[in-house]
């Protein structure tokens, strides 16, 4: 093996308990996954057959709905099987393979919301936005957050791969991810707990800053206008990304950042696991469903798409 162990496989844990609890939480997982992966691919589908939603801000949603299909899709079927009892084990480089792909999908959603946030900030100053936001710039900003996601765990993930571990192979959660890495690791883990640290900092707790900012001033921006009327009409311009990057959709900000920094913005792997799979199910179950419903709720503009689309038919 690459790290020089002779361990190739763990034994996902999952959520222990009698028969008819575990199936319960299965009939749960499945829901939630089908939900999830209806729900963002119609919304991929929608943006797609209709021309009035090609803009930046659908863009960026079509791009997160792609993101949120995998990010569930890399988690709820192996969760399944593993709380069924029919894919207890996962080899090492599957499981490594596995936390990659889920903290760069992570890494990629915290930048894609804070374009989101920028391209928000930008429709408020309708003379300027063609410069502010074009569709060049659009797709730098999508593959930017692609491709800067994916990059900044990549040392991360290799110094994991590097650790030692020499038993026991069970890990406490229905996923691999750091922190139960380093708790069944016998070396050094202090490079790989610095690492994720810093890494945080720079993605999570940024992307956030650059979010929360973008918000702050957009509503400083609105209220600084001194007529009533004033107010209206930039209100009136916003209100179609306002209707999509709404309250409901900051709620759900809140719970993927105030969840990730709790797994992740840390200098030491001290958290409880099993606390830890709990915080995980919101990251990687509830939040990717609510996503879609969020974002599209109260927008007008897709339930006109959705009313042409079923007329179509």
């Amino acid at each position: 093996m690459a790290n020089g162990t002779s361990m190739e496989e763990f034994v996902l844990l999952g959520f222990p308990g009698t028969w008819h609890s575990r199936v319960s939480l299965v009939v749960v997982f499945a829901l939630t996954y089908s939900l999830t992966v209806i729900g963002n691919a119609t919304i991929i589908a929608l943006v797609w057959m209709n021309r009035n939603l090609h803009t930046a801000m659908y863009f960026f949603l079509c791009n997160l709905s792609f993101l949120e299909i995998w990010y569930t899709t890399g988690v709820v079927p192996k969760a399944i099987g593993v709380m069924l009892g029919t894919s207890h084990t996962i080899s090492f480089r599957v499981c490594i393979l596995q936390l990659f792909l889920l903290l760069s999908l992570g890494s990629t959603e915290c930048f894609l919301l804070s374009v989101m946030a920028y391209d928000c900030l930008a429709i408020c100053y309708p003379l300027k936005y063609s410069s502010l936001m074009n569709s060049v710039l659009s797709v730098w900003l999508a593959l930017s957050s692609w491709l800067g996601g994916f990059l900044a765990i990549s040392l991360l993930a290799f110094l994991t791969s590097r650790l030692t571990f020499c038993g026991p192979d069970i890990i406490n959660h229905f996923l691999c991810d750091i922190d139960s890495c380093l708790a069944l690791s016998c070396s050094d883990t202090w490079p790989v707990e610095l690492a994720t640290f810093l890494v945080s900092i720079i993605v999570v707790v940024a992307s956030c800053v650059v979010t929360l900012v973008s918000y702050v001033c957009i509503m400083t921006t609105i209220l600084r206008i001194q007529s009533a009327h004033g107010r209206k009409k930039a209100f009136s311009t916003c209100s179609a990304h306002l209707s999509v990057y709404d309250l409901p959709s900051t709620r759900c900000h809140t719970i993927w950042y105030g969840s990730t920094m709790f797994l992740y913005v840390k200098p030491s792997a001290q958290n409880s696991l099993d606390r830890n799979k709990l915080v995980n199910t919101f990251n990687t179950i509830v939040t990717p469903l609510l996503n879609p419903f969020t974002y599209t709720l109260r927008n007008t503009e897709v339930k006109q798409a959705l009313q042409w689309a079923f007329q179509k038919k």
